[in-house]
C-alpha cells in the first residue's frame, strides 16, 4: 500500500492492562544469558482521529485470567477511559489474532464492529484445535464470541492486506499464529507498526531470537523483515508485551496516566540496546 500525500495522521496509544513476571529464558526460543524474572505486559492500543476511535486487542476475559493464574489491573473500557476516549465511541475493534489474551472483553464496546483476519477464524474453528499443544493458547468462550458476531454480520472478516481506514491497515503476518495481524498507523512522525505477537520482545527482534510460542518459525522470522519495511524506522516498531515500551515512551510533559503513553510521539528515552 503505497504512501499518499494527503494521508491523516492518527494518535495512537499503548495502554497496559496488566502484568506477570516470568523466567527470563522462557522468552526466548535459543538459549540465552538472561537469568531471573522478566516482566511480560498484557497491552491494547488505541488509535484515534477525530471522531474515530479503533481498540486494538482487548486483553483477557477475567474468567480466562483466573484459570491461568493472570490478574487485569485495568479492564480494556477503562483503560480507553483513561486515555480521554468513552468506549461507547470505539466503533472498530481490531483482534491481531484470537490467543486468550488479546481476545477477551470485547463487549466492553457495544457499538464496534470486529475485524479480524479469515486464516484465524479457520485456524480457531478447525481440525488443529483438536490439539492440546494448540488450543490452550485459546479460551473457546472468546473465539465463540467472535463466531456469533460474524453470524450476527458485526464483523469485518478481511483476508490478507487491506486498508480499514485512511491512514490505518491491517498486514496479515503469521508466524505466531496462522492469521496474526499487525496494525500500521500513519502518524504525525510516520507509519508507527503495533506488531502486537508479531514481536513480544524488543530484544526478540533486535537478536533475532523470538519468544518461544510459534507456529510457523520460517513466516514469523520473515515476519520480523516485514515489520522493518511496513515501519518508518526501528523505533516505529511496537512490540507486543515489552514493559520496555512504557519507558520508552513515558514523557512527564504529555500529562497522561500512568500505564498510557503517546506512540505518535517520538520516544522520550532512547533504547537501552
Amino acid at each position: 500500500m503505497g504512501e499518499r500525500s494527503t494521508l491523516p495522521a492518527w494518535e495512537v496509544y499503548a495502554l497496559r492492562l496488566g502484568s506477570v513476571d516470568r523466567p527470563a529464558q522462557d522468552n526466548f526460543l535459543m538459549p540465552c544469558a538472561r537469568t531471573g524474572a522478566m516482566r511480560l505486559d498484557f497491552t491494547m492500543w488505541l488509535a484515534r482521529r477525530g471522531d474515530r476511535a479503533v481498540v486494538i486487542d482487548t486483553g483477557f476475559s477475567e474468567p480466562a485470567g483466573t484459570r491461568r493464574g493472570r490478574r487485569l489491573d485495568l479492564r480494556p473500557a477503562e483503560a480507553v477511559r483513561r486515555a480521554g476516549t468513552e468506549p461507547a465511541k470505539v466503533d472498530h475493534v481490531v483482534l491481531t489474532h484470537l490467543h486468550y489474551d488479546h481476545a477477551g472483553n470485547i463487549g466492553d464496546f457495544p457499538g464496534a464492529r470486529v475485524a479480524v483476519q479469515a486464516d484465524e477464524l479457520a485456524f480457531t474453528t478447525g481440525k488443529p484445535m483438536t490439539h492440546p499443544a494448540l488450543n490452550h493458547f485459546y479460551e473457546p468462550e472468546d473465539v465463540a464470541d467472535v463466531v456469533r458476531r460474524v453470524h450476527a454480520g458485526d464483523v469485518r472478516v478481511v483476508e490478507g492486506d487491506v486498508e480499514l481506514a485512511p491512514g490505518l491497515e491491517l498486514h496479515l503476518i503469521g508466524g505466531h499464529t496462522r492469521g496474526l495481524q499487525v496494525v500500521r498507523v500513519h502518524t504525525g512522525r510516520g507509519w508507527v507498526v503495533l506488531a502486537s505477537d508479531a514481536l513480544h520482545y524488543y530484544a526478540n527482534f533486535q537478536e533475532r531470537n523470538p519468544f518461544p510460542a510459534i507456529l510457523d518459525l520460517g513466516r514469523l522470522l520473515d515476519g520480523y523483515e516485514r515489520l522493518g519495511e511496513l515501519a518508518s524506522g526501528p523505533d516505529h516498531i511496537v512490540p507486543g508485551h515489552d514493559p520496555e515500551v512504557f519507558d520508552r515512551y513515558a514523557d512527564p510533559r504529555a500529562g497522561l496516566p500512568e500505564g498510557v503513553v503517546a506512540l505518535h510521539e517520538a520516544p522520550a528515552t532512547a533504547s537501552a540496546h
